[in-house]
């Protein structure tokens, strides 16, 4: 079974309730009826009900009417859910009139209904901006404890199956902070390890800290910070399998690693990899995918307590279902 399909699998096991508050998008609400066929989750529409109906009927799109449907607009629970948003931002000075006005933004109330255990994730980003997708998640959900850095993972699958888990490798940031400090970079590492297991099912992530230094061939502050780092994502997770300071390849290729890092247990064997700093990571997976032919899976959002994943504004329908089953996957590893 390939990585997709595994994903979905697992997805289908312990269905979950995943928000859609771009319901009057085509490509989402495609996406849905797809997933609602395949029996892959539960599914909260939000929009306008006429709008999307005809949408639907125009698509034909016949199994729509499995999910439940919210009019943002037209709401039972909006003023009880209005009253709890006011009181999570009243420290920064929200009032009631502006919470009501908040609540009937679908991303806004999406949040909402997952941080009043009504649904387990959400989705968007085919019409919205990132900032769109994180600024409710932050104010509303926040992180999860221990973490104040949110970061993006991805999958990367690479024709290469010597390398990681059968050519699979789970790789972050590539999408959110753009120059992590040593404690961020330490919080990235322990939430991309945590990827690694919810989303591809790797059963021991093992962490590369990269850097362009191998144990300290190289002398500057640059790795001095991943070093750093490593050490803090033991204090993290002790449990966590994590090596560092690690060029790429010697994190990759066993005969490289037992060179340059020998005794290391992750050097040659890593299969999750954790870049220095945003610019690093998203230039190092674009040149894989293009040059590599390699398959890109995400950005994957880490570290918000219940999963709130963004999607590209390019996305295909096929983009969203597999994002609707990889935010199921995370939201099963959340409530353990």
């Amino acid at each position: 079974m390939d990585l997709l399909s595994s994903i979905v699998a697992r997805a289908k096991s312990d269905k979950q309730r995943i928000v859609l508050p771009e319901a009057e998008e085509e490509r989402t609400l495609c996406a849905a009826d797809k997933a609602l066929a395949d029996d892959l989750a539960d599914i909260i529409l939000i929009g306008n009900p006429a709008k999307v109906e005809a949408l639907a009927k125009e698509k034909g799109l016949t199994n729509i009417g499995k999910a439940t449907l919210i009019d943002p607009e037209n709401y039972d629970k909006s003023e009880e859910l209005a009253e709890k948003l006011a009181e999570i931002r009243k420290s920064k000075g929200m009032t009631i009139e502006e919470a009501r006005k908040l609540i009937k933004n679908p991303l806004y109330l999406g949040c909402m209904i997952i941080k009043t255990e009504g649904a387990d994730g959400q989705i968007y980003g085919a019409l919205s901006t990132t900032g769109d997708t994180l600024r409710p998640a932050l104010q509303i959900i926040k992180c999860q404890p221990g973490i104040t850095c949110v970061s993006g993972g991805l999958l990367l699958i690479s024709k290469q199956k010597q390398y990681g888990e059968d050519g699979v490798l789970v790789v972050g940031d590539v999408a959110v902070t753009p120059m992590p400090d040593a404690a961020q970079l330490s919080q990235i590492a322990v939430c991309t390890a945590q990827t690694a297991k919810s989303v591809a099912g790797f059963a021991e992530p093992r962490v590369a800290m990269l850097s362009f230094s191998t144990k300290g061939s190289a002398k500057h502050e640059v790795v001095d910070k991943v070093v750093e780092a490593t050490r803090l994502a033991k204090e993290l997770d002790p449990a966590l399998k994590i090596d560092g300071e690690l060029q790429a390849d010697a994190a990759l290729v066993p005969s490289v690693g037992a060179k340059k890092a020998p005794g290391s247990d992750i050097a040659g064997k890593a299969n999750v990899l954790v870049f220095p700093n945003l610019e690093v990571g998203n230039i190092g997976y674009k040149m894989v995918q293009r040059l590599g032919d390699a398959i890109a899976i995400g950005p994957i959002l880490q570290g918000i307590a219940r999963p709130v994943n963004d999607l590209s504004r390019g996305c295909s329908v096929d983009d969203i279902y597999y994002m609707i089953a990889i935010t199921a996957c995370q939201a099963m590893d959340a409530k353990k």
